[in-house]
């Protein structure tokens, strides 16, 4: 039998020595410093001589793992948001397989711990409510544990900023593995993606244009494989941020989740991860605020969701960071739509993988970015290099964007104080200057109750107007904001009209949507203030969403409203509403961004 002596066992101050203060800046000038086992705070665990320190090595024992197999390695926590309710990633956990074969086959220790899964589509009323709720459990799960380094496997929506912002403010090396992209769908002879086509094809049923037996059939024909929306939906957006960002492994974010490749890469992931925990490469020596404005102008190529507009502040903000939607304004008045994948374009994740992924278009963004960002394997300039797009139309040159508009416009006016965002590049360009009569509904339920109602009048120039959407309106700031069309003006041939709404829509979606209106109408923002009859005009090209009403009147109507009822008086969804910010600030709690750094665990 193997025992380790005395002399073996950690001395507690070199671990608090080497985690606390500044960042370790473990690469410097191309020399990468070693840390030893005694450093690692996995040894606070496993490497003491009292009887905590037995009892942790004899349970550890007791799962059928030899003492060698696990003293004095390094200990990676595989968090796998896996579920069988969560189609994106139902290929997880063979990826976390690959993840484990990799740390063994690097000297490390790798253990997997379920977190919560997050599957958009399953999940009610929305992942949105539960984001904070992984990015807490992912935090607690490293701190708890004796892990010293992490791969997060997630991809679908919520999940990428949620495992993120948990480890972020753990602040222990952490590489994140993106669940990948479903397989391109067809059908009679059509591309159809994920998302943009069942909003298209619930219309074309709706006025009639296809039957019901279509639609039946198209439900077994749009999403072919495992993995997120193929589309540039919010999954593949942020996905291809954070891949910007340096916090995957160069283009991962790119590879379809059912591609061979895609394996390989969660295997890279477990070899990469034992180095950057001897190295103490964290998310405070990689991220800095040219990450951050890296993240947004390539959001922005993407053609992106407008979703990312809130998990990138949220982001920001986790790590220190004041970045918020002038920031992004910016971003997208310098940098063009290049990305031609649904809804901006016609084209599917897959054609972005074979025209050369991420690399090829941070290539075609070079002259935009700061090539000095740290990335998760030296600096984004060295993800450049060799780095070739193999097809124009896929990822168009500078000269040739998808769209004349841009990817986000940051709007405010006396109805939104604190900004509301559009995706001028998946509406309508005549509808980018506009004024109509408000239709207003206080509640989704409302909505669909009364929207095909014909004594509503509502006509192709009426604004539809959604409130109590919110984050704690809803609660959770629901995708609820592409409000549907009513059946007779789509009879009519109508596909568009102006909505706007505190809601999110999702990045699969289209229209000219003007979303994420703050403060929310639930807080006493001017949405609630609104009244059916009333003008609005939008005037995207200025940047305005103005309430045509006097300040005398609005200030009366303020004056007169009165708070709804809480949605929730108990449980998670009591706290979710306590501690949410709004969506300019990101949807995170406020009790989790900024102030001291937690301490570790005591062990007795």
């Amino acid at each position: 039998m193997n025992f380790y002596s005395c002399s073996d066992l950690i001395l507690l101050t070199d671990y608090t020595a080497t985690c606390s203060g500044t960042p370790s800046h473990a690469v410097r000038e191309g020399v990468v410093s070693k840390r030893s086992i005694n450093q690692l705070r996995s040894q606070r665990w496993y490497a003491s001589a009292d009887m905590r320190g037995f009892a942790h090595r004899q349970r550890t024992q007791q799962m059928g793992l030899r003492r060698e197999e696990f003293m004095g390695k390094p200990v990676i926590g595989i968090i796998n948001t896996w579920s069988d309710l969560s189609p994106c990633h139902a290929h997880l956990r063979d990826r976390a397989e690959a993840v484990k074969r990799a740390v063994w086959a690097a000297g490390g220790f790798p253990v997997e711990l379920p977190a919560l899964s997050l599957g958009e589509v399953m999940v009610k009323p929305t992942t949105m409510l539960y984001r904070n709720f992984l990015a807490m459990e992912a935090e607690e799960l490293l701190r708890s544990h004796p892990i010293d380094g992490a791969v997060l496997l997630g991809g679908c929506d919520k999940t990428t900023p949620g495992l993120l912002m948990g480890a972020i403010s753990m602040n222990i090396p952490a590489i994140f593995c993106p669940a990948g992209p479903m397989l391109n769908g067809r059908w009679k002879g059509k591309t159809v993606g994920a998302g943009t086509h069942t909003r298209a094809y619930w219309d074309k049923l709706r006025s009639g244009e296809i039957t019901q037996d279509d639609w039946v059939d198209l439900e077994s024909r749009m999403t072919r494989s495992f993995g997120t929306c193929n589309t540039m939906g919010t999954a593949s957006t942020m996905t291809s941020i954070v891949d910007a960002m340096g916090l995957t492994l160069p283009g991962a974010s790119s590879i379809p989740a059912a591609d061979s490749a895609h394996t390989r890469m969660a295997s890279a992931c477990g070899s990469r991860i034992v180095e950057m925990v001897w190295e103490n490469l964290r998310p405070s020596d990689l991220l800095s605020r040219a990450s951050f404005e890296n993240g947004a102008r390539v959001f922005m190529a993407l053609g992106g969701s407008t979703n990312a507009a809130v998990h990138l502040v949220a982001l920001a903000r986790r790590a220190g960071f004041e970045f918020g939607l002038s920031d992004l304004d910016q971003a997208a008045g310098e940098v063009p739509v290049l990305v031609n994948i649904f809804p901006a374009g016609d084209r599917l994740m897959e054609d972005f993988y074979f025209a050369g992924g991420l690399p090829a278009l941070l290539a075609r963004l070079r002259g935009y970015l700061d090539l000095s960002a740290r990335t998760v394997t030296g600096i984004l300039a060295e993800v450049l290099e060799g780095a070739e797009c193999y097809d124009d139309d896929v990822i168009r040159p500078l000269d040739n964007p998808v769209s004349k508009s841009a990817a986000l416009a940051v709007l405010r006016g006396n109805l939104a104080p604190d900004g509301a965002v559009i995706k001028p590049s998946s509406a309508s360009p005549h509808l980018m200057q506009h004024r109509g009569r408000a239709v207003v509904f206080d509640t989704h339920a409302d909505l669909v109750a009364r929207i095909d109602d014909p004594a509503l009048g509502i006509t192709p120039d009426s604004v539809l107007v959604l409130r109590n959407a919110g984050p704690k309106g809803a609660p959770g700031m629901p995708e609820w904001g592409a409000l549907p069309i009513p059946k007779h003006l789509l009879a009519q041939g109508v596909r568009d009209m102006v909505r706007i709404s505190d809601a999110r829509m999702s990045g699969t979606h289209y229209g000219t949507c003007v979303l994420h209106v703050a403060p929310e109408s639930a807080v006493g923002g001017p949405l609630a203030l609104v009244r059916d009859g009333d003008e609005i005009a939008l005037d995207v090209g200025a940047k305005r969403l103005e309430l045509l009403i006097s300040d005398t009147e609005l200030q009366a109507r303020r004056a007169a409203w009165t708070p709804p009822p809480p949605r929730s008086m108990r449980g998670y969804t009591a706290l979710f509403c306590e501690h949410v910010t709004q969506a300019d600030k990101g949807c995170d709690f406020e009790i989790l961004q900024g102030g001291p750094d937690e301490p570790e665990p005591e062990i007795f």
